[in-house]
């Protein structure tokens, strides 16, 4: 029961960085705030945590990192193109903006800008999360009939898109930039899907 209560207690710490992370950011996130807002008892933060606020927001960067790989997932199992998952996603995503007033942004960007230069571990933990969510758009893009490298390429290009379009939705406090992206990569996507089942082969081109 200790062992179950324990664990408890780290998840609470790391949903509560995550959430501390989205509203105020890395470095606006103390650890005495975490403690207080998860409820937790003194002194477990470093009980659990001991390596102190990077081993914390490295878990929170994970945790984030797992939930977005589910959404991609969830997406690509009801959606019928490509740019339909990516559709589904910012649909998901634009809705969290909506009822976050806009306060709440990728933690994983959030930690990217706000570390990368000083903390080689949490960049580390950043890029690991972006190539988590790059992967499984590859291998669903792989599985539509794109070669590999350019499965991995458009893959690249999508969550990039999609991540850059959150930062200006926050700005600008509209979900248009989003659905902006969401358009264009349908386009793409889905015509280079259409393209390479279908385009004539060129002269020259083996048969």
């Amino acid at each position: 029961m200790t062992g179950t209560k324990g664990a408890q207690t780290s998840a609470r710490l790391v949903e509560s960085m995550l959430e501390l992370i989205q509203t105020r950011g890395y470095s606006g996130t103390g650890l005495n705030t975490v403690v207080e807002y998860a409820g937790a008892p003194k002194g477990s933060l470093y009980f659990h945590f001991p390596e102190g606020k990077e081993a914390l927001g490295e878990k929170a960067v994970e945790l984030a990192a797992d939930r977005f790989r589910s959404l991609v997932a969830d997406a690509a199992l009801e959606a019928q193109t490509p740019g339909e998952v990516v559709a589904r996603v910012v649909d998901v995503l634009a809705g969290l903006l909506e009822d976050g007033d806009f306060l709440f942004g990728c933690p994983v960007s959030v930690v990217t800008l706000e570390t990368a230069a000083q903390s080689d571990r949490l960049r580390g933990a950043c890029a690991t999360a972006f190539d988590s969510w790059i992967e499984p758009v590859a291998e669903y893009l792989a599985a539509h009939g794109r070669p590999r490298s350019t499965a991995v390429t458009l893959a690249t290009s999508a969550v990039s898109m999609v991540e850059g379009a959150m930062i200006v939705s926050r700005a600008q406090r509209s979900v248009e930039p989003m659905r902006c992206a969401a358009r264009t990569l349908a386009v793409l996507l889905d015509r280079e899907d259409h393209d390479d089942q279908d385009a004539p082969a060129m002269a020259g081109d083996p048969a």
